[in-house]
Formats: C-alpha cells, sequence, structure tokens
C-alpha cells in the first residue's frame, strides 16, 4: 500500500499560521447552528410536501426515516439536498412524495418529539410543490458557531482572533474537504482501499459511492496542499482552469501575456479562483504546468488513481479557494463566537482550522 495512504494524519499545508490558541467545538448542540438556504419559488400544488425542518441531536437519515413513517410511504419517498450534522441544531429541506394524500398534519409529527430530552424536530415551513427535492438544489449553509474553552481568553488573543476572521473574509482559505468527508478514524479511506483491491468486495451502492468520494477528495486535498506549499493555489499558473465564484461554470488560461493582467485583477478581487482536479476519466481540462502539477501528486496514489478510473467516475474540477461570505465574530466573554456563509459542499470546519491551532471536538 502507498506509504501516503498509510499515513492518515498527513499535515496539509495551512494558508494562515494558526493562532496559538485551542478551543472546544460542539460542547452542545446549540454551539453549531446551520440553516439551509435553497432558492426556490413554490407552485403551492403538487404531490410533494416540502419541509423546512429543525432538528437538534439527530441525523438527517433518521429525520427521513421519521418522515416516511409518519406519513405511510416508504423511505425512498422522502427527499433531502445533504447531510447535516448530529450533534448540532440544523434547519433542513425535506420533501415527501405523497400522491393523491391530503397535506398531513405537521403538528402531530412535531407532538411525536415533544417530550424527547436529546432529540428534537420543529417543522418551521411547509409548501406544495409538483417537483421533489434535489440532491444538487443546495445553494449555500449559513453557519453559527461558538468556540468554548479557549486555551487563552486574553484581550491580545480575542483581538488576533477578531484579525484573522477580517483577513479570511478579504483572501479567504483553502477549499479543502473536511475530515468528516473521510469518515470516522478516516474509515472510509479505509474501505476505499478494499474496494480498489478487490472489485468483487460487496457494498451497498450507497456505501461505493461514500468511500469513491472520500477517495478523490483525499487527492484533492494533496493537490491543494502542494499548491500552497508552492505559493500559487490564489495564482495562475499556465495551463490553469478558473470557476467564478459561487459558481460552478469554468473556463481555461493558456497562460499568455495578453491575459496575465486581467487573470490576476480577477483573482485578486476574489471574482475567480484557481481549481484543482476531482480525479477520474475524461478530460481534465488542465494543460502545461497546471497539468503536470496535478498528475505529478496523483501518480503518488496509483491505487487510488487506477481505481477511479475503473470505477468509472467522471472527472471534475473544484475551486481551490473559499472565500466565506458574510463573515462576523465576536467575543462572548470567555467564548468567541463566528458565522459566516459558504456554498454546498464546503466545510466550515476548514475555516475554524485556519483560525485555531487544535480544535477539540465533543461527541
Amino acid at each position: 500500500m502507498d506509504k501516503l495512504l498509510q499515513d492518515k494524519s498527513y499535515p496539509f499545508e495551512k494558508v494562515y499560521q494558526p493562532l496559538d490558541v485551542s478551543a472546544r467545538l460542539k460542547s452542545r448542540c446549540e454551539d453549531f447552528i446551520v440553516e439551509e438556504y435553497i432558492p426556490i419559488e413554490f407552485s403551492g400544488e403538487g404531490e410533494h410536501c416540502w419541509l423546512y425542518v429543525r432538528k437538534r441531536g439527530c441525523n438527517t437519515d433518521w429525520v427521513a426515516q421519521q418522515l416516511a413513517k409518519f406519513c405511510g410511504v416508504k423511505t425512498m419517498a422522502v427527499a433531502y439536498a445533504g447531510m447535516k450534522d448530529r450533534h448540532a441544531v440544523t434547519s433542513q429541506w425535506f420533501s415527501v412524495q405523497l400522491p393523491g394524500k391530503p397535506t398531513p398534519d405537521w403538528r402531530k409529527f412535531e407532538a411525536a418529539f415533544a417530550d424527547n430530552a436529546t432529540e428534537s424536530l420543529q417543522v418551521l415551513q411547509a409548501f406544495r410543490h409538483n417537483r421533489k427535492l434535489q440532491r444538487g438544489a443546495l445553494k449555500n449553509n449559513r453557519f453559527k458557531i461558538t468556540l468554548r474553552e479557549l486555551s487563552d481568553t486574553g484581550d491580545e488573543m480575542f483581538e488576533s482572533l477578531i484579525r484573522r476572521c477580517d483577513e479570511i473574509a478579504r483572501n479567504g482559505i483553502a477549499n479543502y474537504f473536511g475530515n468528516q468527508r473521510f469518515g470516522r478514524n478516516f474509515n472510509n479511506l479505509d474501505q476505499a482501499t478494499k474496494l480498489f483491491d478487490n472489485p468483487r468486495f460487496r457494498i451497498t451502492r450507497h456505501k461505493r459511492g461514500l468511500y469513491l468520494s472520500a477517495a478523490r477528495s483525499w487527492l484533492f486535498n494533496h493537490i491543494l496542499s502542494e499548491r500552497i506549499s508552492r505559493g500559487n493555489w490564489n495564482k495562475a499558473l499556465p495551463g490553469d482552469v478558473f470557476m467564478l465564484n459561487g459558481k460552478s461554470a469554468c473556463f481555461k488560461y493558456d497562460g499568455s501575456e495578453d491575459g496575465d493582467e486581467q487573470i490576476e485583477q480577477r483573482l485578486s478581487s476574489n471574482e475567480i479562483h484557481p481549481t484543482a482536479i476531482l480525479w477520474g476519466e475524461g478530460d481534465g481540462m488542465v494543460t502545461s504546468q497546471a497539468a503536470e502539477l496535478e498528475l505529478r501528486v496523483i501518480d503518488r496514489f496509483p491505487l487510488y488513481r487506477d481505481g477511479l478510473i475503473a470505477a468509472r467516475l467522471r472527472a471534475q474540477r473544484r475551486a481551490c479557494r473559499l472565500v466565506p461570505q458574510q463573515l462576523g465574530c465576536y467575543r462572548d466573554e470567555k467564548d468567541f463566537v463566528v458565522s459566516f456563509s459558504l456554498p454546498a459542499g464546503s466545510y466550515a470546519t476548514t475555516v475554524l482550522t485556519e483560525i485555531f491551532s487544535d480544535l477539540m471536538v465533543s461527541s
């Protein structure tokens, strides 16, 4: 097995030097608040009932199962846009397909959990619509996070924390996949290795997707780390492909002198970002120096490189830089509160790890 696959503690490069302070995350559910935003105009009719549910102390799959049970439908009739943490207070959209059925009394659904000390559900909004909720519908997530048990609660440290947040708001951070992508104790990577070692390894379609995504996310993180170490994670390389901020649209850059100044201006204003490959078959789009860098990193992981191609995953691009929107922060006595909005697929923990030297996560 590749040495780098065995070493799950591989230290990915940071954009900023973390401040010399540790903090505890998720001491209680209310310390990690997430709100989904999906831009949609509801038709007011149709066989799908959309619900905006606030949940506490329970995961997304469990909520979907409870909705299916209450509505008397199969679990596959319940859809959601993305998974949300259990140890948190999260508000997210679900849709339930109810052909020919009246809208349920959601107050009764809420009442079933009224006396539950650890798990609670509240239906904040409900609408009829003519389409189900799709996985790609989520635009962004809004976070409000409280960090407790700071190792340094002096005035100077809080001033440094606020300055760091201002710096991140201006210049962005590395758009790494967070550790949750790789499973508890990096189990998803271990399972991906088993899958690539033995193509007959029998698993469900859902788990297969998790393991494949973990493998190519690991490769992406290594490419991004390499670009940070070379000082070009937020700069143009000949042959680069750029992504528009807040969009999935990409365009190629050939490195010609005529476009250099314009590209640099757009990079400086965070209008565009360099990208790195989400490895798979097909055109990776990059050429020249950018392609050489990516392939040099990918070739360190022949098992993942060949396994993802054999799995027929299509190559995609992901922005190297992430600029949190509406970033704010403040001191709350001995605690530190930070809030921001991130596009779907980006991780709040990647923001926090550019601020704190160590994050202790309560489970």
